[in-house]
């Protein structure tokens, strides 16, 4: 089964940068992103400016966009207020994001699991009402950076349960980079069988350096969506210990869709490096580490 690459440079991969990136600046991100061939992106998020500072713009952003650009991006919502604000912007695909873990759930949004899967419903008939589609999010899938490893069954509860069955896919996310591939593996097979039948979304990180090793197995298992961010930035600022993404070109030089070829990933590389530079931030992409190296007659050294 071939999955199809969401890249989340512009949410997560921003986070934990410190730095807010100018709305033109990340139009430009969107827009060649988009050009070079990534089926999918995540543009931003509904959280809090004072808490999440890099993601002040996120509106600023959808403003600036056409609605066709629009139908290829996610917006991460927690709320059905949220949802609200974001619909009325022109947003028409929603991550509706919560954590298994309650104590993670009160870092990250402020309430228990519970209370954001009682809310889910709502943000649901708000998605549809305008024409859109929305995900079920679970962080903390695999482990919590204040109560350890997540019950599985905490998993496929949330993902039964009759108030998320009208999210048209689920995101199992391995927050913290701390899962293996069979333990990715096992859950996403365990949702395939057991809970509503929709697309799974696998979110990893790099922490441990099992991002595209993970990543490969999710897929195996049936994901038909993956999760990668440009030079592997990323992380979230109420998960203590997380990393960056998996970065996405690791995953495309793993995966090779076909409209990857040695020039997409020379676009990469170069969008990659420059967005790195202007956020004072390091390359974690091995691929892009490998394009730049001295074997020049690998077709895909692109120095």
């Amino acid at each position: 089964m071939t999955a199809v690459l969401r890249d989340v440079t512009l949410r997560d991969g921003l986070q934990l940068t410190g730095k807010v990136l100018p709305t033109e600046r990340k139009v430009e991100v969107v827009r060649r992103l988009l050009a070079l061939g990534v089926p999918e992106l995540e543009i931003g998020s509904m959280a809090r400016p004072d808490l999440v500072p890099p993601m002040a713009n996120t509106l600023d952003l959808v403003a600036a966009l056409t609605p066709e650009e629009l139908s290829r991006c996610w917006l991460w919502v927690a709320t059905p207020r949220h949802v609200e604000k974001a619909a009325a912007a022109g947003v028409r695909n929603f991550q509706y994001c919560l954590s298994v873990s309650d104590a993670h759930n009160r870092a990250n949004i402020g309430r228990t699991a519970e209370d954001s899967v009682a809310a889910m419903p709502a943000a649901i008939r708000l998605a549809q009402e305008v024409g859109g589609s929305i995900q079920l999010c679970l962080a903390t899938s695999f482990t919590c950076p204040f109560d350890g490893p997540v019950d599985p069954e905490r998993v496929l509860a949330i993902a039964a349960d009759p108030r998320t069955a009208g999210a048209a896919d689920i995101v199992l996310a391995d927050t913290l980079g701390q899962a293996h591939p069979a333990q990715v593996g096992a859950l996403v097979e365990a949702v395939a069988a057991r809970t509503p039948r929709r697309r799974i979304v696998f979110h990893g990180h790099d922490t441990w350096g099992m991002g595209v090793a993970n990543t490969l197995a999710a897929i195996a298992a049936g994901a038909g969506l993956v999760d990668g961010s440009l030079g592997g930035l990323g992380g979230c600022p109420f998960a203590p210990g997380a990393s960056g993404n998996t970065a996405s070109e690791d995953i495309l030089f793993a995966t090779r869709p076909g409209w990857f070829t040695p020039a997409t990933l020379a676009g990469l590389a170069g969008l990659t490096e420059g967005l790195l530079a202007e956020l004072d931030e390091p390359n974690r992409s091995r691929t892009v580490e490998g394009a730049r190296s001295e074997a020049e007659a690998f077709e895909w050294v692109v120095r």
